[in-house]
């Protein structure tokens, strides 16, 4: 009930903000990681990507723009048809009940989405999104973190507030190591004073899985 709960905020609040969110202008250093991304789909001849928590669609049509064949998810109606606008595919659906055939994917995207997910749920992500991989398929994860925290983050701007799960370094790796090969794992510090960093992590899924 509690993770319902979670979910309409989040709905709300993504279709509130939508507009507002499609004028963003993306930060350099986010166009850097989706592009180390890029290189290692093209040099392993990747063709079909999945994009969790697509958004404006904004990803999803550069991946697209560079051959691939993309197909997005959001939980938010108003996103998706942002996605959609953009001629890409997408469907309204939730992290935590992805509706696709297993090994779908030869890769799978995923920029400031998976932080909304419940600690006790992120476990289960990992695993969904590796047998919705094919074989030897490639994973991108972006999130903020650095320390732990799970809860409302009561410094966001947004209204309703939004429900935030953030990890140490050392703890994120654990959980995407329990499923994944680590190809790298860059961090991307915005200060000494703040806590705060960037976890970017490209990962592999497992031959034996």
């Amino acid at each position: 009930m509690q993770n319902n709960k979670l979910r309409d905020n989040l709905r709300e609040t993504y279709n509130k903000y939508a507009q507002e969110r499609e004028s963003n202008v993306m930060q350099e250093w986010k166009i850097e990681e989706r592009s180390k991304f890029l290189s290692l789909l093209q040099q392993e001849q990747k063709r079909t990507l999945l994009e969790i928590g697509a958004g404006t669609g904004r990803d999803s049509k550069f991946f697209q723009d560079q051959g691939l064949e993309t197909v997005c998810i959001d939980l938010s109606p108003v996103m998706v048809e942002l996605c959609r606008q953009k001629g890409l595919t997408a469907y309204v659906m939730d992290i935590g009940d992805i509706q696709f055939p297993d090994h779908s994917f030869d890769a799978i995207y995923s920029m400031n989405s998976l932080l909304h997910l419940t600690k006790a749920e992120f476990p289960a992500a990992l695993h969904r999104i590796n047998l919705l991989l094919k074989t030897d398929g490639a994973v991108f994860i972006g999130m903020y973190g650095g320390y732990n925290h799970e809860g409302i983050w009561e410094e966001d701007s947004y209204i309703p507030k939004r429900f935030y799960s953030f990890f140490t370094d050392e703890d994120l790796e654990q959980e995407v190591t329990n499923v994944f090969d680590v190809l790298s794992f860059n961090r991307i510090h915005f200060g000494p004073e703040n806590p705060m960093h960037f976890q970017a992590l490209i990962l592999k899924k497992r031959s034996s899985s």
